[in-house]
């Protein structure tokens, strides 16, 4: 029976509660013990602690009887992140779940990114449960946000609850709200085990620990189970569910969400969307889930060479974790050997490094991030180009195709006259605008993907003072004036800091780019030279002065002539030394060049 289940999500713009309130969920139904109790327990990397976001999906098991009733009601609840880059983990979730609830924020009302979770939950047919938050803050505007919830999703004012994951006002009123609306799961085919494989783990004592949502039959320890795309057959060592740290049971049955221990400790057999049954089954797999498209490109290298062994295994690893991750082999006559790498954004991008650096402890370079361009020759030959370094000089025989975002921007009309020069800096035509909410405005606009990686995320917030916020979606290829920059140092070309850049900005590029090596450079043991060359020529110079050292500071007296030999001597050294001796780049120079302006 499930009619005492329910399995929902929660749904959010970032920093709108979601794990605040799943805390007080979990306290309030004596899920977690009063003396474990933390802020954000369900964050458990030290990356979202420290950050304030969510980056993982994370599934928790509550059971909650309402006042009055002898009936149990087990909910099933999965916290979500709430950035775009994280957006592949959200639509996982929802394929798991039969309602969701849809967080705003009381003081902050409905943001871009709130639109795109919210239609990625109706396209899934999900039970929507609007929830106003954060209600007990002074800035709290409730009426005029609630205004714009039923505007948003076509719901009654009373249908909204109010709730405060701080204090916990409302929430065991919400709790009660989830048993009525959610549906319940559907009883199954019983004739047979299914799931789906919604996300998974590696441990390396009992292998690829898969998460599943049971949509027909039984599973216990010891069934033989088969992944229906891997092809590959294993005994299941134990089964259980997440309470919120895994808890064995025995046995997982139609409508529950739970984990499964495979013991597989080969990489890529398991993956997101696949369909896990029993072996003697014959039937139809689950629909899965659409491959997640890299959008933003970086090369990954160790910083000695003798961890390219670990950094890969480090990659395997957290594909394990994150299938979101893409990754191949690649070389550089600079750099060495190391792995090309796709992310989902610049968040994304941070997010993975800092995981590679934290948990195992590898020292790594990072290319500057690049987007995918198609290359269109004259005599028709296409070429696909990931990496900056590896675009080709201005030539006339070919026409560039880069990829193009749609953005929808959410912003108090106030701040448009400063939004639109900051649109038109980073290449975007302006589309419609619309009314939300009687006070803010809800724009579109498209934009060239690597001009969004420019920082402007940060941009807008500093020129909205933080009220405006964009959620943004691939429009496919559009034809780009484009050149790539590589940046010299003493003579040498650095294909980590090459990058394309629009040919109309290219000069002032050029300079900001030298500008901020330059002051990050240490000093080196002769002059050295940082240039930024495009078109044929260099655009921007400047010279990093060589180290000084008195080697007359030892002499006592005596004639001129033997300082002057010996400065002689010291200037032919750095002579042969520059000659012959490359410049040191220190790991934190990349680590600086990469971040955001």
């Amino acid at each position: 029976m499930t009619d005492n289940i329910r399995n929902f999500s929660i749904i959010s713009h970032v920093d709108h509660g979601k794990s605040t309130l799943a805390d007080r969920m979990l306290e309030i139904t004596h899920t977690i013990e009063e003396r474990q109790m933390k802020e954000q327990v369900l964050d458990s990397m030290d990356l979202e602690r420290e950050r304030g976001i969510t980056i993982k999906m994370q599934p928790a098991r509550m059971k909650y009887t309402r006042p009055g009733e002898k009936t149990e009601y087990v909910l099933n609840l999965i916290d979500t992140p709430g950035h775009i880059d994280f957006s592949y983990e959200v639509s996982r979730a929802l394929r798991a779940v039969e309602g969701s609830l849809l967080l705003v924020d009381a003081t902050q009302s409905v943001q871009a990114q709130t639109l795109t979770t919210l239609w990625g939950a109706l396209e899934a047919e999900l039970e929507i449960i609007p929830v106003l938050t954060k209600v007990d803050s002074p800035r709290a505007r409730i009426e005029e946000v609630s205004e714009e919830i039923t505007d948003l999703i076509g719901c009654k004012m009373e249908e909204i609850s109010l709730a405060s994951g701080k204090t916990g006002q409302g929430v065991e009123g919400l709790l009660q709200h989830i048993i009525e609306k959610v549906p319940p799961p559907g009883t199954g085919d019983s004739d047979g085990f299914r799931s789906l494989v919604f996300d998974f783990e590696y441990s390396n004592h009992r292998g690829v620990v898969v998460y599943v949502r049971v949509f027909d039959g039984e599973v216990k320890k010891g069934d033989v189970l088969s992944f229906y795309a891997g092809k590959v057959s294993f005994k299941v060592l134990e089964v259980g569910f997440f309470s919120p740290h895994n808890v064995p049971v025995e046995s997982l049955k139609a409508g529950e969400i739970g984990y499964i221990v495979t013991g597989i400790k080969e990489p890529n057999i398991a993956s997101v969307g696949d369909t896990l049954s029993h072996r003697t089954r014959v039937g139809e797999s689950l629909s899965g889930y659409k491959t997640p498209q890299p959008i933003v490109w970086a090369s990954i290298y160790p910083g000695s060479q003798d961890d390219f062994t670990s950094l890969k295994q480090a990659l395997e690893r957290l594909k394990l974790s994150d299938s979101s991750i893409s990754f191949e082999e690649e070389s550089s006559q600079a750099l060495g050997k190391g792995f090309r790498c796709g992310f989902l954004g610049m968040l994304h991008l941070e997010i993975i490094t800092e995981r590679i650096k934290r948990e195992f402890e590898i020292e790594i370079v990072v290319t500057m991030p690049s987007v995918e361009y198609e290359l269109v020759y004259s005599s028709g030959e296409k070429e696909r180009i990931y990496a900056s370094y590896l675009f080709p000089d201005d030539r006339k025989d070919i026409t560039v195709f880069e990829p193009w975002v749609e953005l929808r921007i959410i912003t108090p009309a106030e701040y448009l006259g400063v939004i639109l020069p900051l649109l038109y800096e980073h290449e975007a035509v302006v589309g419609n605008s619309e009314t939300v909410g009687g006070t803010r405005t809800s724009m579109f606009a498209e934009m060239p993907l690597r001009e969004l990686m420019r920082n402007f995320f940060d941009k807008l917030k500093s020129v909205s003072s933080g009220f405006a916020s964009v959620s943004y979606e691939t429009r496919g290829m559009k034809e780009a004036d484009v050149v790539r920059m590589d940046i010299l140092i003493a003579d040498e070309v650095m294909p980590v800091f090459s990058r394309v850049v629009s040919r109309r900005s290219v000069q002032k590029e050029a300079k900001k780019t030298v500008e901020k090596l330059h002051s990050i450079m240490p000093r080196q043991m002769f002059a050295a030279k940082i240039q930024a060359r495009s078109l044929g020529r260099v655009l921007s110079s400047k010279t990093i002065p060589a180290l000084r050292k008195d080697v007359t500071a030892g002499l006592y007296g005596g004639d001129i002539t033997r300082k002057m030999k010996l400065r002689e001597k010291q200037k032919e050294g750095k002579k042969r030394m520059k000659k012959r001796g490359k410049v040191s780049v220190p790991y934190d120079v990349f680590i600086k060049m990469t971040q955001d302006e």
